[in-house]
C-alpha cells in the first residue's frame, strides 16, 4: 500500500497508539516516512508474520484483530495475545537484536497494519527529529508495560491445574475490568490455548464452577459470584 494514499485515514488511530504519544498530527507523516513506514492488508487467516522469520519490522494493528500464538515441537498452539487496533506488536526486537520471531503473527479478521522499520525506529536519524527521541522513549514504556503483562501470565501458567488456571485468569481479568462482572476475548478453544490446558478439561472446569456457584458464565461472559 502507498503510504501517502492510504494513511491519513488512519491519522486518529495511530494517535490513540501509545508509541506516538506525544506526537502532534502534523508530524505524524514526516515521522512514519522517517520510520520507512509501509501498510499491509492482510485478510482473515493469513499471517502477517511467522515464527523465525527475522526480526526486522515493528507492526501496530490499523483496523481488524490479529492473534499472537507459538507452537510447540508437537504442534501443540499457544495462545500469547490478541490485538486490537492501535494495539503494537514485535517492537521488544527493536532493543533486544533478535534475529529471528519467537511468534506467529496471524489476523483473525480482515485487518490492515502498518509496519515500520525496527532499526530506523530505534536509532535516532541524522536529520534530528525532535519527534523521533520522544517515539523511543514511548516504546521503552511500552516494553516494560508488557513486561509485566508477561509476568502476569507467567503467574497463571505457574498454576498446577486447570481449575486453577482458570480462576487465576477471571480474578485477573476481573481486576483489570474493575468489575466481577466482564467479557473476554477468547472462545473456549482460544482460552484453553492460552492457558495451555486441555479444551475438554476446561469446559468440565468451568461447569464445575458454576455448579458449584464460584462463577457463572455465558459463552464469553463471565461473572464471579
Amino acid at each position: 500500500m502507498n503510504i501517502q494514499q492510504n494513511v491519513k485515514k488512519y491519522l486518529e488511530i495511530l494517535q490513540e497508539c501509545p508509541l506516538f504519544e506525544g506526537v502532534q498530527m502534523q508530524e505524524m507523516e514526516s515521522l512514519l516516512d522517517c520510520m520507512g513506514a509501509r501498510m499491509m492488508a492482510v485478510g482473515k487467516g493469513q499471517t502477517v508474520f511467522r515464527e523465525g522469520d527475522p526480526a526486522t519490522a515493528i507492526g501496530i494493528v490499523l483496523d481488524g484483530m490479529l492473534q499472537l500464538s507459538r507452537q510447540d515441537y508437537d504442534g501443540k498452539r499457544s495462545i500469547v495475545a490478541h490485538l486490537l487496533g492501535g494495539d503494537l506488536f514485535a517492537e521488544a526486537f527493536a532493543f533486544a537484536r533478535h534475529q529471528v520471531l519467537p511468534v506467529t503473527v496471524t489476523a483473525e479478521q480482515d485487518s490492515c497494519v502498518l509496519l515500520l522499520d525496527s532499526v530506523k525506529l530505534s536509532m535516532c536519524c541524522c536529520n534530528g527529529c525532535q519527534f523521533h527521541s520522544r517515539v523511543i522513549f514511548n516504546l521503552l514504556r511500552i516494553s516494560a508495560d508488557k513486561n509485566v503483562m508477561l509476568h502476569r501470565k507467567l503467574q497463571i501458567l505457574s498454576k498446577r491445574t486447570t481449575r486453577e488456571k482458570l480462576l487465576a485468569y477471571l480474578q485477573q481479568q476481573a481486576l483489570s475490568c474493575g468489575s466481577r462482572e466482564f467479557s473476554i476475548p477468547y472462545d473456549r478453544q482460544a482460552l484453553a490455548d492460552y492457558l495451555e490446558v486441555e479444551r475438554s478439561g476446561l469446559s468440565v472446569q468451568i461447569s464445575k464452577l458454576c455448579q458449584e456457584g464460584v462463577i457463572a458464565c455465558s459463552r464469553r461472559h463471565f461473572q464471579l459470584l
